[in-house]
Order: C-alpha cells, then structure tokens, then sequence
C-alpha cells in the first residue's frame, strides 16, 4: 500500500502548514499588481536577476519580506520556472510554469538543435521571461541541461535565448546538475541510516547519486550521469514496432543499453550495498516525469496531482508491475492511459525501461517519489547564498561600530 512521507517532511520545502493559504494569498496580490513602472527592458541578468539595460539603473528592490526568488531549468524535454517568496528557511511558491518542449528532438541523429525545436524553447522562455518581469523577482539563476551541453550548436542557442528573451542560461555540467537535484528533493528520503540513492530520469541523461545523511544537506559518497534520457533512449532505440513481440525486444534492448552505461557504477554501488547489511534497508528516490507518471498510475488517479505523488513511498514491485505493463501496450493505447497523454506516450517506456535498470542496480522494497529537484535546489542555493550575505554585512557594519 503506497505510502505519505510525514507531514512536516512534506510541507518544510514549501514553507510550512500554512503555506498553501499563503501561496493563495501571494497569488491573489500578484496577480493585481503590475510590473514596477520604473523596470526597464533589457536583459533579466543572472547576478541580480533583475531588469537592467546598458548597466543603467537598477529595478529598484523592494522590502526583504516581499523579495521573489527564480528558477529555470530548460531540459532536453521540459522548460520549467519556479518563482518563490523565502519562508524563515523554506519558501513559498508563488508562480511556476512548466511546458513540454522536446529541445533535443532529433539531437540523436543529427548532434544539433533543430530549428524548430528551439523555437519551441524560445516560446517557453518568453513566457518566463514575462513572468520575471511582472513578479518582484529580487534574484534568479536559469540553467540549461543535457541538449545544450550535447548540441554542437547549443552555445549559439543560447545566444539568441539572451538575445530574444533577456534570460541568460547557464548550461551547467552534470555534477552540477546531479547536485541541484539532491538539493532540491532529499527532504523526501525515507529516514534511515547509511548511504541512499537519488536518482533523476531526464529527457536527455539520468543522474545517479550515492549520499549520506548528515544534519543539513546530503554529503555526495559518488554519482554517475550517463547519457540516457527518455528522448535520447527512444531516438537511438527507433520506432517501437506494430506487434507485441517487437514492443517486448525493444525494451529488452532499452534496458540492457541502460545497464551496460551503468556498469561500473554499479560495481561501486555493489561494494557499498555489501557492507549496507547490518546497517537498514536500501533507501532509494527518485525525481522525474517517469517516477510522478508512475506513481500516479499506481494510486489510479483519473488525472495528475502533485500533491497526490510529491513525497509518496510506493513498492519497488508495484512500480516494475507498471513498467512492464506500459511496455507491452501500443503507442495508441499508452496514450488512453490517465496521467500520460499524447505528450509523453511515446516516451514513457523508456523511462520505465530506466527506472527498471536502477531498480537492478539497487534493489530497494521501496521507491520514494519527487515531483520536485532543480529548481528547488537552486532556490534554496539562492536563498542560502543571500542570507549567507546578509549575515556577513551585518557582522561587517557591527565591527565597523564595534572596533574591538
């Protein structure tokens, strides 16, 4: 029977008991409340996240209790934004935006982004770049993964991001990108002691990522990204076949490609598994499309609700039942299926075919779920990195007083 992670583990990243009504409050303000008049167009800059132009006056900042936060992270599959309000040491959400827009389709075969699916991303950015401007939006960070990193051309489309749209990508690497999610979902880890696995299925790459607790963020024990995702693995692996049988062979030869890129990771998680024995069960989260899509389908809901599947525990075997299940159906018949769609029908499998080959590497009765990673884990590293300031001009113009 699935399980709910603990209230307070549930509710600490959003801002506490109460953050829904304040997140409803904060919505209702915003969305009254025009852009500042003195913000003048030009480029929504990293450093400050704020509009400047020609380095001309700054957007001029308002009260700390009403200073937003943001977060972009244009995937190989999926643009997302996430706006929030700090909240003592959580935040609130107060705007978020999330589009499918398939910027490595194609990237397989060619190793460039298409035209046509950068314009699609850049359709996406201009809706958050609006947002940006229209929320008091006090400092933001936007990162650009796998697709940008892999396009012989993704420098150059990331030009034309900051020069249409004013939002400047950072594509990061993919230690990086391994970090921000542990930072943004290790909150839902099942209490436990010893090393855990956090996992992030992509469009275009999936992360793994050994941690061990300690009393704030998780110390990385090792991590491994392989250039699997679920758009890079249904490209390379083709259309899926008319019949059964060849539905069956794809996946089997999904899984063992996915296998094969983790092997010598696997041989380092083994040696950790062995001396796990004595200590608990094998924790195991993962944060993705597939793991939500998954989970959702689990608890058989008519359509998704994050709130539903966010910090959900489900069995490992339910989660393989399903996987399987998925596999065997038709493009047609996959996209009848509540939670999934027309969108992502096609992807799907191989994301089970993922999930299915980190479940082998690291056999654990349990799966916890995230609807939640990047963005949140830059949030929380903005919001760190500002208060981290704000302490360290206090105690400055307390020894400026205070000489002695």
């Amino acid at each position: 029977m699935a399980e709910k992670a603990p209230p307070a583990t549930r509710t600490e990243a959003y801002g506490g008991r109460d953050a829904k009504r304040e997140k409803r409050d904060a919505e209702a303000r915003d969305a009254t409340s025009p852009a500042p008049a003195s913000a003048p167009p030009g480029d929504l800059i990293q450093n400050a996240g704020l509009i400047q132009k020609n380095g001309e006056a700054e957007w001029r900042r308002a009260g700390i209790h009403r200073q937003s936060y943001a977060a972009i992270d244009l995937g190989t599959n999926n643009c997302r934004l996430l706006i929030a309000r700090p909240a003592g040491e959580n935040f609130i959400v107060v705007d978020a935006f999330s589009r499918v827009v398939r910027l490595g389709e194609g990237l397989a075969q060619t190793g460039q982004l298409s035209r046509t699916a950068m314009d699609r991303a850049l359709s996406a950015l201009t809706i958050c770049a609006d947002k940006l401007k229209r929320r008091n939006v006090y400092l933001a960070r936007s990162v650009a993964t796998e697709a940008c990193r892999r396009a012989e051309n993704g420098a150059e489309f990331i030009e034309r991001v900051r020069q249409e749209t004013g939002i400047a990508l950072d594509i990061i690497s993919a230690q990086e990108e391994a970090r921000l999610a542990v930072l943004g979902c290790h909150i839902l880890l099942e209490p436990g002691h010893g090393p855990a696995m956090i996992f992030d299925i992509g469009g275009g790459s999936t992360e793994l990522v050994l941690i061990e607790n300690t009393d704030t963020v998780p110390r990385i024990l090792d991590w491994q990204s392989v250039p699997w995702g679920v758009v890079s693995l249904t490209e390379t692996c083709g259309d899926e076949g008319p019949d059964a049988a060849s539905r069956a062979a794809r996946y089997v030869r999904m899984r063992e490609m996915v296998s094969d890129s983790f092997a010598t990771f696997a041989e380092r998680a083994g040696r950790m598994r062995a001396q796990l024995a004595p200590v608990g069960p094998l924790r195991l989260l993962g944060t993705s499309g597939t793991v939500t899509t998954l989970a959702s389908l689990h608890l058989d809901l008519p359509q998704y609700d994050r709130r539903a599947v966010d910090g959900l525990i489900v069995p490992a075997d339910s989660m393989r039942a399903i996987s399987s299940y998925l596999s065997g159906l038709s493009l047609d018949q996959r996209r009848e299926v509540p939670c999934i769609g027309r969108e992502r029908a096609d992807l799907v499998v191989a994301g089970c075919a993922i999930l299915e080959a980190i479940l082998d590497l690291w056999p654990a009765d349990r799966l916890g779920v995230a609807d939640r990673g990047i963005r949140e884990g830059i949030l929380r590293s903005l919001i760190a990195a500002t208060g981290e300031g704000e302490r360290a001009r206090a105690e400055l113009r307390r020894t400026r007083r205070d000489p002695s």
